[in-house]
């Protein structure tokens, strides 16, 4: 009980000092401690938002054991994004525990639940709820009890990537309230994964945030915090200048900038900054919802697709990365008659050999209107088998056209697809290099953006659902130790999410290969497009009526000379 422990360890800031010291770790820096008075004083629905690094998980750990010290009765409930990851939580509570002299006596006994999943403390009485148990945020709440639940980081890139995924987290931890018991606490710790986080719409259900960015912020940063920033960086604020770093016992800012090189600017304001702010909707200038998603066949295509945004067209079985209200949709009209594609290119974006990817992108043409037929990319920069799976992806789409970015390479990669091209896969194709000096994100949204808000770029289904799903089976089984460590960073490859998180500033995107690729293949059309969709379906027509009324004449002239004209064809 809280008599039997020294006064000095009832402030959780000095328990912390002892776990520090314990553990071997240099003292708790000015934020990890202020970090930690909120957590014990602050009010009974939290949540700390504090940059990524800064120790928030392991602050939280020593205070789930501070309080089993103050109160052995309790029953605490730690939630992740992942079972593995709440376990993780509790497997470290647990050694604590055991390691330290001054808990020994809180160590499960013989007759008590110790394991990673769920354990008691010795002076804990009977209960059918364990002092600790972990439960991943999709695990089984119900029927849990808990004086204290502590939910680390449920949000994650792979649980939180669409609304709908978003939505269905939202609901799940409106379970927390079935579980508390009269007058508990509810404890969150996260980093934004998306713009959209579901933190978010915490302070609407009765939350407190408060937030803990790496650097001093900008007026207009500040702003958009509201009265979350935490008071600790309010008055730092005064003392430091814009872009300092908070913790620079943590990160100083050498470290910080390879961060954000690292990141990108929009991954390192989620990261680092926690600034989910959309105030400014051009940010963002690339939206799913201009674009058509319909089923492409390889070689032919409807004659003209025309673009609606009606909620009944919408694409619910197309997982859309966009951001909130970003939707993918089908066609409003499909005119009957097919044509053959006038024209096939491919664009290929390679890569060296570090965790970018060979992007490729295979867009073909027909009246004035683009469609994408195929998007992926490899790992392995100039390897063989990446040149040669190059080389099928251009022979299964009959492409025409290949377009290589030459930026790097000085043209090697060219060089080197030619003859896999020719030999290997036995199609020879032309290839083009192209060489870009406009910075990268302009001139892939000058691109992009007219040819989408006209609604001419249509996108295979198959490529939507391969960008979701494939991506990740890809990264997992045939590269596995290429992404052994990049754990949750699989969405950063997918094209669409790429499209949506794209913006004028300079680095924006960590990654950005594949949007490059189909950037690239959208711009050599381009000079295609001037042709208005009408119009060209409109001189088709005539041509099918003109080609007709030959074959008419035709057959008439040859049935006149043969006097087998008959009789309704004379009366007309």
């Amino acid at each position: 009980m809280a008599q039997q422990i020294p006064k000095e360890l009832q402030d959780f800031r000095n328990f912390l000092y002892l776990t520090w010291k314990h553990l071997g770790l240099p003292d708790p820096t000015p934020t990890q401690y202020d970090i930690a008075g909120y957590v014990q004083y602050g009010p009974k629905r939290c949540c700390i938002q504090a940059f990524r690094g800064v120790g928030k998980s392991w602050i939280t750990s020593a205070y789930v054991i501070h309080q089993l010290l103050l109160n052995p009765s309790l029953n605490i409930l730690v939630v992740s994004a992942s079972k593995t990851r709440s376990d993780d939580f509790s497997t470290f509570t647990l050694r604590l525990i055991n390691e330290m002299p001054i808990l020994q006596h809180l160590a499960p006994r013989e007759d008590q639940r110790s394991s990673k999943i769920s354990f008691d403390v010795g002076p804990a009485p009977a209960a059918h709820a364990p002092s600790v148990k972990s439960v991943g945020i999709t695990g089984q709440l119900t029927g849990s009890r808990a004086d204290l639940i502590v939910a680390d980081d449920v949000e994650s890139l792979n649980n939180s990537l669409t609304q709908m995924m978003r939505d269905k987290i939202t609901e799940t931890v409106k379970e927390f309230d079935a579980v508390l018991k009269p007058d508990g606490r509810i404890v969150y710790l996260g980093t934004p994964q998306t713009e959209m986080s579901i933190y978010n719409v915490l302070p609407e259900r009765g939350y407190e945030i408060k937030v803990w960015p790496a650097r001093i912020p900008t007026e207009k940063t500040r702003h958009s915090y509201g009265d979350r920033l935490a008071p600790y960086i309010v008055d730092l604020c005064e003392k430091k200048d814009i872009g300092e770093p908070v913790d620079s016992d943590r990160f100083d800012d050498i470290d910080l900038r390879e961060r954000e090189a690292s990141y990108g600017k929009s991954g390192f304001a989620l990261q680092y900054m926690l600034d989910t702010s959309l105030s400014d909707m051009g940010r963002y200038p690339l939206r799913c919802a201009d674009l058509i998603v319909h089923p492409l066949d390889n070689e032919q295509v409807s004659s003209k697709l025309v673009w609606a945004s009606s909620p009944e067209l919408e694409w619910k079985e197309c997982p859309c990365p966009g951001l909130a209200g970003d939707r993918f949709y089908r066609p409003m009209e499909i005119a009957p008659d097919h044509q053959k594609y006038s024209g096939s290119v491919m664009a290929i974006d390679p890569a060296g050999m570090g965790k970018d990817e060979t992007a490729y992108a295979v867009v073909k043409i027909l009246n004035s209107q683009l469609f994408l037929t195929a998007s992926g990319g490899f790992l392995g920069g100039y390897t063989p088998d990446t040149l040669k799976a190059l080389a099928k992806v251009a022979r299964d789409n009959k492409v025409n056209y290949i377009i290589v970015e030459s930026n790097f390479g000085d043209g090697m990669f060219s060089s080197l697809l030619k003859p896999v091209l020719a030999e290997d896969v036995g199609y020879p194709c032309t290839i083009e290099e192209v060489r870009h000096s406009i910075q990268k994100e302009r001139r892939i949204i000058d691109t992009l953006e007219p040819v989408m808000n006209s609604h001419k770029l249509i996108i295979s289904k198959s490529v939507v659902e391969n960008d979701f799903s494939g991506l990740n089976r890809y990264h997992k089984d045939e590269h596995r130790d290429a992404f052994k460590n990049l754990t949750g960073d699989n969405t950063l490859y997918q094209l669409f999410y790429q499209m949506s998180r794209l913006t004028f500033d300079k680095g924006s995107l960590r990654h950005d290969d594949r949007l490059d690729a189909l950037s690239m293949a959208v711009a050599y059309w381009v000079e295609r497009m001037e042709l208005h969709t009408d119009k060209a379906v409109a001189e088709y027509k005539d041509e099918q009526i003109e080609k007709a009324l030959e074959s008419f004449t035709e057959s008439y002239n040859s049935l006149w000379n043969k006097n087998v004209v008959p009789d309704t064809w004379m009366s007309r």
